[in-house]
């Protein structure tokens, strides 16, 4: 059995017991997560959420890209939330390669011109948490009300450590 047809079979299961179709579109905890997309992260577990608690904002890195700010700009203003965790993670694979070596490798492997893409890869995780917690403080589309807090998930224990 493939991946796709697992999810699925599971999705069908899931559906049978479904019972959380009465949920409120804003999150009850008014609460925004940024994290990376890295498969052994899982934010509801770790951050002892449920269905309805939070928005999570998942991407490579977990870093406030223009993407991840919209979505944060949106999930205050137009649903609620008050404040922002930004979370990044120990062995991050976006410690392990620059711009260029994908560049190249895209271009080796694919063909493609990725020139002018930025995939946003960092050499340290505290700077780049430290990063994404400038962007959302001074940026005019959240209020100065809006919180934001950044951490680094340790992969080997499952704590998190505040970034200063």
């Amino acid at each position: 059995m493939s991946a796709r047809e697992q999810v699925l079979e599971a999705n069908r299961s899931y559906a049978e017991g479904f019972g959380k179709g009465d949920l409120p579109m804003p999150p009850a905890r008014r609460l925004a997560v940024v994290t990376c997309m890295d498969a052994r992260l899982d934010p509801s577990k770790f951050l002892g959420l449920q269905e309805g608690d939070a928005h999570v904002i998942r991407n490579a890195g977990g870093v406030v890209s223009d993407d991840a700010l919209r979505s944060l700009v949106i999930s205050h203003w137009l649903l609620g939330t008050q404040e922002a965790l930004v979370i990044a993670h120990t062995d991050c694979g976006m410690l392990t390669f620059t711009n260029e070596d994908l560049r190249s490798k895209l271009a080796d492997e694919a063909g493609a011109d990725a020139s002018k893409v930025d995939f946003l890869p960092f050499p340290d995780l505290d700077e780049s948490v430290r990063a994404s917690l400038a962007r959302v403080r001074e940026t005019d589309l959240l209020p100065e009300t809006f919180t934001v807090t950044g951490y680094v998930y340790d992969c080997s224990s499952g704590e998190l450590r505040e970034v200063a």
